[in-house]
């Protein structure tokens, strides 16, 4: 069609011709059956891209055995390889059960791992757990998990290996399709692990959704709620220099920690709470 009668097609932005703004890069390595990318991406502020890699395909259902099958070496460096083609400036190995199977070491030589592999800084989700409990300075915490009781419990050993006391903890012994776990379920499960004084409660695993139901739990327990997945995305912006979005999140928005009360949910307009 000739446009030139209706002006032409509207011009750049001044400083624009030459493309797009740059993006700085996250480099995340997931799990064969991570299906949370979007969850990832509402952490991540418009000037940073995440670039996606996933480990390869084992016919093994969430049990520690996947956990340290997604976490070898080898595995981790032929991911990061895969990755240093789109140059990240930072490693962020998204698998909370991965990496804490292995204890404080096991998680320090994925990192060490990683960073040999792609010559970048590397975080972890269980070490970014462990910062952001630092960072709120909680020693106490109840847990929530979708795993089996077996995995459970590695994750009790491990943040009690970092000198953190469980007051609290609920499972749902999943082995497969964490995706698919409601909201509701995850607020049920949250309900019955702060039992104790808590002084936070974290909610395990990256393939559990959390994003939404963050704000809500803080503003009902009276806690900062942390994720597997909020923790993750925190560090690795953190070491960039940058800062994660998270509205009425106690960890990301200093504001939400004397707890003022977020705008409710539809979900939970709708009887979801």
């Amino acid at each position: 069609m000739d446009v030139s009668f209706l002006g032409g097609p509207p011009s750049l932005p001044e400083g624009r011709g030459r493309g797009p703004h740059p993006q700085r890069g996250v480099g995340v390595v997931a799990p064969f059956d991570f299906a949370l990318d979007r969850e990832l991406w509402r952490w991540v502020p418009d000037e940073v891209s995440l670039h996606l890699t996933r480990t390869p395909f084992v016919p093994v259902e969430v049990s520690l055995d996947l956990a340290r099958l997604v976490s070898e070496h080898e595995t981790l460096g032929d991911a990061v390889r895969a990755l240093n083609a789109v140059q990240p400036e930072i490693i962020a190995y998204a698998c909370t059960s991965g990496s804490f199977v292995g204890g404080i070491a096991g998680e320090r030589a994925m990192c060490e791992a990683m960073t040999r592999a792609g010559e970048l800084p590397s975080v972890t989700t269980s070490g970014a757990l462990l910062e952001a409990l630092e960072e709120l300075n909680v020693r106490r915490i109840a847990l929530v998990t979708p795993y089996t009781v077996s995995v459970t419990q590695s994750l009790e050993e491990y943040v009690a290996e970092a000198g953190i006391t469980v007051t609290g903890r609920a499972y749902m012994g999943l082995t497969r399709h964490i995706w698919k776990v409601p909201y509701r379920d995850v607020v049920d499960m949250a309900r019955d692990a702060v039992r104790g004084a808590a002084d936070a409660l974290f909610i395990s695993c990256t393939n559990l959704p959390t994003y939404d139901v963050i704000p809500q739990l803080e503003a009902e327990l009276r806690i900062p709620v942390i994720s597997a997945n909020q923790v993750t995305m925190w560090a690795a912006l953190r070491h960039l220099g940058t800062r994660a979005v998270g509205p009425y999140q106690a960890l990301i928005d200093e504001s939400a920690r004397v707890r003022p009360v977020p705008p409710a949910l539809p979900e939970e307009q709708e009887g979801w709470a």
